[in-house]
């Protein structure tokens, strides 16, 4: 039920939701809703990741690259690089974590 947690939670949030998925050694699958506008603030990832577009359409940004991810498009994420993802509509996107 994690997906329909966070789109019930989104209606009453101002920033994006991120719930984990599934986990194990070594790696991590969390889903995070936006709604249009949000914005996951700069961050760097620490380890291995990907982001996948599941519903909706993403902006992607790092330091010298801009991407606009739509339904089912992917970005692997490199390490230790700030980027920031902004919602171009509502959106859902899985984030693989790990080796």
């Amino acid at each position: 039920m994690t997906i329909k947690e966070i789109k019930k939670e989104l209606k009453a949030s101002s920033h994006p939701i991120a719930k984990s998925l599934h986990h194990g050694t070594g790696f991590k699958v969390l889903v995070m809703g936006f709604l249009k506008g949000m914005v996951l603030k700069e961050h760097k990832a620490h380890t291995v990741s990907k982001l996948t577009v599941l519903e909706g359409a993403v902006i992607y940004k790092e330091e010298n690259r801009v991407l606009e991810l739509k339904q089912y498009e992917e970005v692997d994420i490199p390490l230790e690089i700030t980027h920031s993802v902004e919602a171009m509509e509502d959106s859902l996107c899985i984030l693989s974590q790990g080796e």
